[in-house]
């Protein structure tokens, strides 16, 4: 399997994952975890590196869930000249994919830790199945949401007809396991994110499920996200050793 690394860019497309009932059920198994809140992101990305660094063909995948203090994370090729005027919040140069993005109260982050070549994903399909995840998680809401070409993420039509984006990811792959993962926007204060180019793109505009007339409690968005999310997961425990075809 031809692993590429730190793409931040989605591609392909994949049905909804939880389309029908049985699919839910079968999500329902995957581990997922909540970390303390607030995260502290920092401590958080050294965990998610030990992980990866120390599993093993055998070892599980996870699903790690978090609402993190406010930071500002730089991908890995990020540019400086996207962070605007940080003020007081910290900027994190971190391993991921992608560029600027901001984490803070009221957003919920999930971290999937996934092998992928015992899932049989090449990187481009994982990507768009992260989308795929978030888009169905926001039509459970009512929410309608799509891709935007040429800028990763998930986006919802805002007021003035423009789309705003309400999600983002970035992954890092070691050896063909993920760390890193996706954030959605449930009830957040969005001032930060005028201190950025958020994911490098000037002046787009962010939102959230509140924003969108959703009023939910962001631990039970999370929960329905890893419910998602896990199918990856279960795929991967279902092929056991199976490999991605060349």
């Amino acid at each position: 399997m031809a692993v590429l690394t730190d793409l931040g860019v989605s591609a392909g497309q994949l049905a909804d994952p939880l389309a029908h009932d049985e699919g839910l059920a079968g999500a329902a198994a995957a581990t997922h975890r909540w970390l303390d809140r607030p995260a502290d992101y920092e401590a958080v990305w050294q965990a998610m590196k030990a992980f990866t660094e120390d599993r093993t063909p055998a070892t599980a995948d996870e699903i790690w869930l978090c609402e993190h203090a406010p930071v500002y994370t730089l991908g890995q090729a990020g540019l400086p000249q996207h962070v605007l005027a940080p003020g007081a919040i910290p900027v994190v140069r971190t391993d991921r994919g992608g560029q600027v993005t901001y984490h803070g109260p009221g957003q919920v982050v999930a971290y999937v830790l996934v092998d992928l070549r015992r899932a049989g994903l090449y990187v481009k399909e994982y990507v768009a199945f992260l989308e795929d995840a978030v888009i169905g998680l926001l039509a459970d809401y009512g929410v309608s949401a799509c891709r935007k070409p040429g800028a990763p993420g998930v986006y919802v039509p805002g007021a003035d007809g423009e789309l705003a984006k309400i999600a983002a990811l970035g992954i890092k792959v070691r050896a063909g396991c993920t760390y890193h993962g996706v954030a959605v926007n449930v009830d957040m204060d969005l001032a930060p994110f005028d201190g950025i180019n958020p994911c490098g793109y000037a002046n787009l505009a962010t939102t959230d499920l509140a924003r969108c007339g959703v009023r939910v409690d962001l631990a039970e968005v999370g929960e329905r996200l890893a419910r998602r999310l896990a199918v990856v997961c279960n795929r991967a425990g279902a092929l056991g050793q199976g490999v991605a075809p060349a």
